[in-house]
């Protein structure tokens, strides 16, 4: 699998991938004023928060499985679960990445945490315009996508601004 293909989704993982990253978003956001100057302690959270919410989003689709074909998941088949969502996880990589670089001093911790929710953002974006496409949408259906999408994002984006004023 390409690095591009890990970090942006495929067909399969868009799903995963606008979840992870409104939940990054979320964090970030929600954690913005609190740690804007504790970034190390933000990125911690932003990474435990994603990963608990992957592993109870694979625990959930497990039970649904589980429920569907009758009879309790095998190993293989909860870990093929848990390979196919790590779209939820890996959405935030790099959202935190640009927090760690705040914290080590590349940018301002406020230049930081604008940078990550704006890659939020943007894979938001991108993820609508995979799926316009992949879907073969009319160009009002591809801006509905993208609308909806946008409006997700930058929905986050107003909480941070209402939370830091």
């Amino acid at each position: 699998m390409d690095l591009k293909r890990l970090l942006l989704g495929s067909r399969e993982t868009i799903a995963g991938t606008v979840y992870g990253t409104i939940v990054v978003l979320a964090t970030v956001t929600a954690g913005a004023t609190a740690y804007e100057h504790k970034l190390w302690e933000l990125a911690g959270i932003a990474a435990v928060t994603v990963l608990l919410l992957w592993i109870a989003h694979v625990y959930s689709h497990g039970l649904g499985e589980s429920l569907a074909v009758e009879r309790r998941l095998t190993a293989d088949e909860l870990g093929a679960i848990a390979v196919r969502e790590l779209s939820v996880p890996l959405a935030a990589v790099l959202p935190i990445a640009a927090i760690v670089l705040g914290a080590l001093g590349v940018f301002r911790d406020a230049t930081a945490l604008w940078i990550a929710v704006g890659i939020g953002v943007a894979t938001l974006t991108v993820q609508g315009l995979r799926y316009a496409r992949l879907e073969r949408l009319s160009a009002w259906g591809t801006l509905v996508t993208l609308s909806i999408n946008l409006a997700l994002g930058l929905a986050i984006v107003g909480l941070k601004v209402i939370v830091a004023h």
